[in-house]
């Protein structure tokens, strides 16, 4: 296993665990397609090709949080490995629902393997993309979708935390006689704050708001505008590469992308890091893939199986 952990992301709450990071086809070093990211309480998973399951449980990753599932397309390999999840937390006596959001179809997809297999035993809750924008939003996170440009009705997706109050100045707090205690801790969240009749606000005693942490996941596409917006400034960027540039007429043809246009990607939107997932198996060798992308873009890395990576709060 690899990682790439900043030493004080541990206690951050955000962490990337790459479960699957082949192309269509399985190979002895990667698993079909898939990738959680850990926000708190709650996991987020983004795609699901087969044998998901067993990948979370070599991760230890649990059945029973939360979780939400974000389905690019209904590919094979990044959906069939939904209903092994949903038999083994059945199995596993999960009664916490499961929300799954999709394209147009997954209703039908789910319905069908579950008419066949039986359950799942706990709710299910599906949504279906229809139109990009924001598609899911909590206090502390947004998942936003736009259109993918890939052979079939595609999506990717943005995750999203909202800013964050600026640092707090206990000196200016002292100076303005404002007393240490749970009225330092509302000011610091964005409160207003009344002592004494006197009303003090965050941005006396803070600075400026901190942007939040982002993370974007292309799902399979060809290079796109509506991508490279939605990427644009993000900590991380998860974008396939498929193959190399001897193929861009291939990749453009299937609807994917190259390492070297990944690269541009990032480099057009100006992210922190490019992580090439979606390693076709003609390319065991993942340094043929790294070395086509730093020539665009350096801080890239190549996805492994297992790997993991924490964002950590700038």
């Amino acid at each position: 296993m690899h990682a790439f952990i900043s030493p004080n992301a541990r206690n951050m709450g955000m962490r990337i665990t790459f479960l699957g990071t082949s192309g269509s086809m399985p190979s002895k070093e990667r698993g079909a397609s898939g990738v959680v990211v850990r926000t708190g309480r709650e996991l987020l998973m983004f795609d699901c090709g087969e044998g998901t399951q067993r990948q979370m449980v070599k991760a230890g990753i649990g059945f029973q949080r939360a979780m939400r599932i974000f389905i690019t397309h209904l590919h094979g390999d990044h959906v069939l490995g939904l209903p092994g999840l949903l038999q083994s937390m059945s199995l596993l006596r999960r009664e916490n629902e499961l929300h799954v959001y999709g394209p147009a179809g997954l209703v039908k997809f789910v319905q069908a393997f579950s008419e066949s297999l039986g359950g799942p035993l706990f709710p299910v809750i599906l949504y279906e993309v229809v139109e990009p924008g924001v598609i899911h939003e909590e206090k502390g996170y947004r998942v936003e979708a736009v259109k993918a440009v890939h052979r079939t009705n595609s999506w990717s997706y943005g995750l999203f935390e909202p800013p964050r109050p600026g640092r707090f100045d206990p000196k200016k707090a002292r100076r303005l006689g404002l007393p240490e205690g749970p009225s330092w801790n509302r000011l610091q969240h964005g409160e207003d704050v009344e002592v004494d009749g006197v009303i003090y606000r965050p941005e006396m005693v803070c600075g400026p708001p901190r942007r939040g942490r982002s993370i974007v996941y292309s799902g399979d596409t060809s290079p796109n505008e509506a991508l490279i917006d939605l990427a644009r400034g993000a900590d991380v960027l998860i974008h396939e590469s498929t193959f190399l540039d001897e193929l861009s007429d291939r990749a453009e043809e299937d609807g994917h992308t190259t390492a070297a246009q990944a690269a541009e990607v990032a480099k057009k939107a100006g992210v922190g890091r490019l992580v090439l997932t979606h390693i076709s198996s003609r390319y065991p060798e993942p340094g043929v893939v790294l070395t086509e992308a730093k020539k665009r873009f350096d801080n890239v890395v190549v996805a492994s199986d297992l790997m993991e990576i924490d964002v950590p709060l700038k």
